[in-house]
Formats: structure tokens, sequence, C-alpha cells
């Protein structure tokens, strides 16, 4: 009896490190899976910021005229801001891991065609094909991440890691571009590429599961044509007005295709049996809200990265590795705020207050930056506004993405996770061509004074911060968040909480 006893005490404990072990093991896989899927997004983030350091040097070494350097960075930003709902749509549609592994070795082709350019248009080629790579990696990145993690702490968690590594990607662009442009040249900030996406190629298949490809539903031809012409028209617009002014024909004519397009998208997308992007997906006022706070939290996180780094440069006389390590504060506050104390306010106080926080804090922040003038002090007139716009961002974006992305089915999580970036990137192609043709006008009302010009620039981030204030106050008050989750439960067809996404909406 004893013996037996014993035997079955040993086999309850052999039991239990197994079970344990077995955890163990799937905390360690859940890890390493995100882990990559963050790594595919710093790349992503490196390489958009990396380039603007090494601009000046691309420019001597390929003599290129300032319209031609421009593309290098318009052309990327172009595809992908216009691609990134027709890759979301791809990667519910033809499997996310399929569409991952392919952006990434495309993205590797190109930066390696890229750092071996010898001519302009060869160069800026490479970039557009760079942007089209990443609008595959992007959507299909942050889809993996949702669907491997269910709705709740385990997914605010990962999407709080996910813009914490976002952030940490664009300021490491601006310091390791210095670096590497300063030692070993341009064409180092395109060839560091290839290595790291290699190593990523090997790990996705082990590390990432597959998702089947959902044969029965086919791509909205259509609807990408007009969706992506309506986006490309309006990020082509934008750039050609900050450069021509807004009154040129050619800024002009495309935005109005945009315009066209875009209303032509939208009656496609009303009638087709499959669209491309079903417009209930803003039935639900929660995310409909944070899409329209995305679109200005991307104007203004645009607008004062790139002010910053030219009022420190121009106007305070930094050396461009001075500027990104004057950064660093802000990227290490968004950082530990996405990634230690987001997620935990989310499920204490809910979505509209955490919105409000952050949306709050950054026009705090931007205020404070709307003050700066010639020869003031980089701590007290600079770092106290960085880290209060900082912290809003930490807090707002990962809020923004769980807001958008919760209560979105399994097979439609790659558009959800596009429509997020789309709206960011999208608000700061806006937010960024309108800022800089203000701050210019501003200049040389001012006779010529740069930080009048940063000023107001700030200002009116200051006034956009505040119109998402009242956006997500107007949208999200306690009638809207009792109709969605009535919404939600009809549509679960069961009168209990349907996921843990609810507890944010009911403290609405």
């Amino acid at each position: 009896m004893e013996d037996q006893r014993a035997a079955r005490g040993f086999d309850d404990a052999v039991t239990g490190v197994v079970a344990a072990s077995t955890q163990s093991a799937g905390g360690r896989s859940a890890s390493v899976a995100l882990g990559l899927i963050c790594a595919a997004q710093f790349v992503l983030q490196l390489d958009f910021s990396i380039v603007n350091v090494a601009l000046p040097a691309i420019q001597r070494d390929l003599g290129l005229l300032a319209s031609q350097l421009q593309w290098i960075v318009t052309g990327y930003a172009l595809t992908f801001g216009s691609l990134l709902l027709l890759g979301g749509r791809a990667a519910d549609l033809l499997g996310r891991r399929r569409l991952l592994m392919l952006g990434l070795v495309l993205f590797a082709l190109a930066s390696l065609a890229a750092g071996l350019a010898q001519s302009s248009l060869f160069l800026i080629v490479a970039r557009v094909i760079q942007g089209a790579a990443g609008a595959m990696v992007s959507p299909s990145a942050l889809s993996l991440l949702t669907t491997m993690n269910a709705e709740g702490p385990a997914r605010n968690r990962a999407l709080g890691i996910w813009q914490a590594t976002t952030a940490a990607g664009a300021t490491t662009g601006i310091i390791a571009g210095g670096l590497l442009t300063q030692y070993l040249g341009w064409r180092a900030i395109f060839l560091v590429n290839p290595p790291l996406i290699a190593i990523m190629l090997v790990l996705v298949p082990r590390v990432l599961p597959a998702s089947p490809p959902q044969g029965a539903q086919r791509i909205d031809a259509r609807g990408a044509l007009l969706g992506s012409g309506a986006i490309a028209a309006l990020i082509f617009g934008l750039s050609s007005g900050q450069q021509h002014g807004f009154t040129a024909v050619a800024t002009l004519a495309a935005l109005a295709g945009a315009l066209v397009l875009a209303v032509a998208f939208v009656i496609t997308e009303r009638t087709v049996a499959a669209p491309m992007l079903p417009l209930s997906i803003f039935a639900a006022a929660t995310r409909r809200a944070a899409v329209e706070a995305m679109l200005l939290i991307g104007a203004i996180l645009a607008g004062y990265v790139y002010f910053v780094s030219l009022y420190l440069q121009r106007v305070e006389h930094f050396s461009p590795l001075d500027t990104g390590l004057a950064l660093v504060p802000s990227t290490v506050t968004v950082v530990l705020t996405s990634t230690f104390l987001t997620r935990r306010l989310l499920a204490r106080i809910g979505v509209k207050w955490m919105l409000l926080a952050g949306l709050t804090a950054m026009a705090a922040g931007q205020l404070w930056l709307a003050q700066i003038s010639v020869g003031a002090s980089y701590a007290s007139a600079v770092l106290p506004g960085l880290l209060l716009t900082s912290l809003g961002i930490g807090l707002a974006l990962p809020t923004a993405s769980v807001a958008i992305t919760s209560g979105v089915d399994r097979r439609d999580q790659g558009l959800a996770g596009a429509l997020f970036v789309t709206g960011q990137q999208t608000g700061a192609a806006i937010g960024l061509a309108v800022l800089a043709t203000i701050a210019a006008t501003r200049t040389a009302h001012a006779h010529g004074s740069l930080a009048a010009g940063y000023r107001l620039s700030f200002l009116i981030a200051t006034g956009l911060a505040l119109a998402a204030i009242a956006l997500v106050t107007a949208q999200l008050n306690a009638h809207a968040c009792r109709t969605e989750l009535a919404r939600q439960r009809e549509e679960s067809g069961t009168p209990q909480p349907i996921s843990t996404a609810e507890a944010s909406l009911r403290k609405c």
C-alpha cells in the first residue's frame, strides 16, 4: 500500500515537472515569436529613419538634385503607405507567415540593390520596392502578433512591446545613420539589412505558426486598385505641395485625383460581395474613434520628431549624432511607458480614459515645445516637451492598437493591423506636409527665423491633440459603449461577456 502511494506520488511529481516544463517551454516559444515579430518591425522603422541622416552624403556621392533627393524618402513612403491595406488583406487571404517571409525577402533584395546603386534612378526604384515590401511585412507581423495573443492582458502586453520596438527603431535609425555614414559610408545603411533579414528568415518557419490561405475568397482587385491609388495620390499631392506649393498644377491634380479615387473606393466597397475593406469594420464607436485619433497622432508624431531634429541641428547647431542622442530620453520614455505602464492602466481605466490621458500629455508636450527660441537650453526648453510628448505616445499608441484590433474576427486581423498602420502613416504624411508648409511660410514672414516657424508648427500640433481629445470624448460615451456591447453580444449569440475587450468598453 505504501509502495503504491509512493509510486502515485512519484508519478504526480513527474507529471507536475513535465507540465511545468511544457508551460515554460511554451512561454519561451511565445517570447521568441514576439521578439521575432518585433524585430521585423524594428528593421522597418530603422530603415525609415536611418536614411534621413545620410541624405547629404548620398546627394554628394551620386550628384542628386534636390527634387531627386526628396524621392529617396517620398518613394518609400508612397508605396509603403498606399499598399498597407492591400498587404493586410493579402496576409489574411494568402497566409500571414507566407506574406511576411515574401516581404522580408523582397525587402532584403531591395536593400542590397539600394546599397549597390550607382545612379539616382536605381536608388529611387530600390526605395520604392522597399516600401512595397514593408507594406507586406508590417500588417503581416502585426496580425501574427494579435492572432497569437488572446484579447486582454496578453495582447495588451504584446502590443505595448510592439509600440516600444517601433519607437526604438526610429531613434536607433537616427543614431546608427550618423555612425554608419560617418565611418563606413552611406551605402552601409542599406547593406546592414540583408544579414539581419537572413537571420529572421531562418527563424520564421521554426517559430511562427502558418496560417492556411482562405482560398474561398479572392482579393477585391478593384477595391485594392482604387484604395491604393487614392492613398498614393494623396501622399504624392502632399509631397508635391510641400516642394512646389499647394497651388501648383501637379499638386492640385493629385489631390483632386485622391478625392475622386476615394469616393469611388467607398462606393465600390459598399457594393461588392467581398470588399477589401468592409465598411462594417467602422461600426464600432471605439474602433472608429481610435482610427480617427491615429490620423491626428500620426501627424503629431511625424511633425514633432522632424521639427525637433531640425531645431537642434539648424538653430542650436547639434551634430546629427548629438541630435540622435538628444532624442534617446524620448525613446526610453516610450519604451518604458508602452511596455510596463500602459497595459496595467488599460485594464483599470479603459480605452477612453487611456486615450484621453495620452492625448493630454501629448498636447502638453507640444505646447511646451512651442516656447522654443534661439539659444534656449536643451534641458529646460526641449527635454520636458520631449518627455511629455513621448509619455503621451507611450500611453496612446498601444491603446489605439488594442481598440482597433479588439473584437475583429481572426480572419480579418491582417486588415485590422493594416488599418492601424495606415492611419498612422497617412496622418504622418498629411501632418508633415501641412506643418512643414506652415512652418516655412511663418519663417519667411518672420525674416528668416527658423525658430518662429518651428514654434508655430508645435502650436498647431497642440491644436491637433486637442481636436483628437474632442473626437474621442464625443464618440466614446456611455451610450455608445452600451450600444457597442449590445451589438457584440448579439453577434456572438450569447448574453455572457464575449471577450476581455468588453472590460475596456464598460469603462467608457
